[in-house]
């Protein structure tokens, strides 16, 4: 008989099971957002993307029962982190739609890396020897799939880069805030701006797009939330440690959709790449989850996803506690 008092991360192969359902989900959301940049900019997709999704924020905040208004207690910070899910959320969409997705997602692997740089400064976190070899040893990866000096390097591997640096830095400040910022307004604020931004921006890129086109943004509008619940509800099952790692699971159904939908056959320069990157990244969170440091800025972090996603997405974050950085 089973005790009614067991916490929810008490089941791990559930949650490894559900984490991989959800990155399955987020892995066809991008394929999707990848079909749809071959016809229209992102500026586009992103702006229909989040007017299909004020329907479900409206359910979220309508079934909130806390007091508290929608104004933030930490208005700087808070402007911080909306501009970053802002401009990685564009800087991803542009990404997926010109680079194989398997480039991509190799990229964006490196934000584990700029969490624990980005740690230093914002939450006060102290990097030892093992972490700054496992961020040297990620940056090589990084530089193995972008060869640099190439005629392959562009501007959607800039933007894959910068979609990872504001991935990391959206969810550092959310460490740092998740403890006194209310979700509904981390969740709205960056959807509010996108909207504003990419209304702006629609009336010079805007191409009519049929009802096809429409139902495909649709589609993935209720991609992102089924995937992000299905995160979320990996993350209540097992510890970040385990369900964190279930990400780099994307690479191959990169791989499979590149195959399928696009005709494209990735390199093993880039598989090459992307392995030493997530080797690093695994790196330092198992030393973080074993105990070898008492600095835990990317456990820290993942634990407090997913934000629509975490590569870097727009939205939603779990609730977090008051940050109070370790120290060594």
């Amino acid at each position: 008989m089973s005790d009614p008092t067991t916490p929810p991360a008490a089941k791990p192969l559930q949650g490894i099971l559900m984490g991989l359902l959800a990155f399955a989900v987020y892995a066809t959301h991008d394929a999707a957002i990848k079909t749809l940049g071959g016809v229209y900019a992102p500026f586009q997709i992103i702006f229909f993307v989040v007017l299909f999704s004020f329907p479900f924020v409206t359910l979220m905040l309508l079934r909130s029962d806390t007091k508290d208004t929608l104004r933030p207690h930490l208005p700087l910070w808070t402007g911080v982190r909306t501009a970053a899910v802002v401009i990685g959320g564009f800087c991803a969409f542009y990404s997926f739609s010109v680079l194989p997705l398997t480039q991509t997602y190799a990229i964006l692997f490196a934000t584990p890396l700029m969490i624990t740089l980005l740690s230093i400064p914002i939450l006060g976190e102290v990097v030892r020897l093992h972490r700054w070899f496992a961020v040297l040893l990620g940056l090589a990866g990084v530089m193995v799939v972008l060869q640099p000096g190439s005629a392959v390097f562009g501007l959607g591997h800039l933007a894959a880069l910068v979609a990872a640096f504001c991935g990391a830095l959206s969810g550092v400040v959310m460490r740092k805030i998740g403890g006194v910022e209310r979700r509904e307004v981390l969740l709205l604020y960056p959807l509010l701006a996108n909207f504003a931004l990419m209304l702006c921006i629609l009336p010079f890129v805007y191409v009519p797009m049929p009802l096809r086109d429409l139902a495909l943004v649709l589609f993935v509008a209720v991609l992102a939330v089924v995937a992000m619940s299905l995160l979320i509800r990996a993350y209540a099952l097992a510890d970040a440690a385990i369900v964190a790692p279930m990400q780099y699971s994307q690479i191959l159904w990169a791989a499979f959709f590149g195959w399928l939908l696009f005709d494209t056959v990735s390199t093993a320069t880039t598989f090459i790449g992307a392995g030493i990157i997530i080797a690093s990244g695994a790196y330092i969170v198992l030393r973080e989850t074993r105990g070898k440091s008492s600095n835990q800025p990317v456990l820290r972090t993942l634990n407090r996803r997913p934000e629509m996603g975490g590569a870097p997405r727009v939205g939603l974050v779990m609730d977090a506690d008051p940050v109070e950085p370790a120290r060594e």
